[in-house]
């Protein structure tokens, strides 16, 4: 019985190949890819051999059997275009089937696009939402955004080059002028992380025109100021209390009790460290 592997791939530089990976693809039996034209590249380039076979959004159901076949044979390799297999891309599928069949699945990490983004942002990290594209279609996407609007969550979005003014303008209509980091060509020479108001971003990019894959990191919402101390402070103890004899950390435990009880996340933090203090 095979294993499927989950390669993740650079998203720019060649460097980021990690040598588990080279050898993984040196190794697998077959290499099921997004795009055979765009990982040959990246084979040819490293010296690998492997047999190729597609595996996308509109053979992705055909080709299963195919991939399980091989599986039972030996390993196999599921790469996409650039980054981590399936996000935002074909794959769920594929381990599905997989892991139905008994076959191990095993993930072998590397470049992604949306940690990446997030990591450099200057946004909160310790919780956040991928959303993935934001819908083509301006009526679903103001639907789309409007559903996640009063997320205290750090927001994760990909867009294209040619749809972000419009987005940027969705989004500052529905969530307000929030902090923005718009990431492009991450690892790429012309690398470019733009950070400051969604209102900001706008006047930028109308007068820089994006290129390439863009990555959007989005403020969460904070409380409103007149929902500041909604919950009497014993409530409040009783909240942390319980998120810590559950194993939460500070960080989310104070995020998600600040935004439920609408306390300041520093005065939250502060009580926790105090709880520590106290049960030492």
């Amino acid at each position: 019985m095979g294993t499927l592997y989950l390669v993740a791939t650079p998203i720019g530089n060649l460097e980021d190949l990690s040598p588990r990976a080279l050898r993984i693809l040196r190794e697998a039996r077959l290499i099921a890819a997004e795009d055979t034209r765009v990982t040959r590249k990246l084979l040819t380039h490293f010296d690998i051999h492997t047999p190729l076979t597609s595996y996308f959004e509109h053979n992705k159901l055909n080709k299963l059997d195919a991939i399980l076949a091989a599986l039972a044979e030996g390993d196999v390799a599921l790469v996409s275009d650039a980054g981590t297999p399936t996000l935002n891309d074909p794959g769920y599928e594929l381990v599905r089937a997989a892991l139905e069949a008994g076959h191990k699945v095993s993930p072998i990490p590397g470049p992604s696009a949306p940690v990446a983004a997030l990591a450099a942002s200057g946004l909160p990290t310790d919780s956040f939402l991928y959303l993935g594209y934001l819908p083509r279609k301006l009526s679903e996407r103001r639907e789309f955004v409007g559903r996640i609007a009063n997320s205290p969550y750090t927001l994760i979005f990909l867009e294209t080059p040619h749809r972000l003014l419009d987005s940027l303008a969705d989004l500052e209509t529905i969530l307000g002028d929030r902090q923005i980091a718009v990431a492009r060509e991450l690892t790429k020479v012309h690398e470019e992380i733009w950070r400051g108001t969604i209102a900001g971003a706008r006047e930028y990019f109308a007068e820089h025109e994006p290129r390439g894959e863009l990555t959007l990191v989005i403020h969460g919402k904070e409380p409103a100021l007149s929902e500041a101390k909604g919950w009497s402070e014993d409530k409040v103890m009783i909240a942390l209390k319980i998120g810590l004899k559950l194993g939460e950390s500070p960080s989310a435990l104070a995020k998600r009790v600040a935004w439920e009880s609408g306390w300041p996340r520093k005065e939250v933090y502060n009580l926790i460290i105090s709880q520590d203090h106290t049960n030492q």
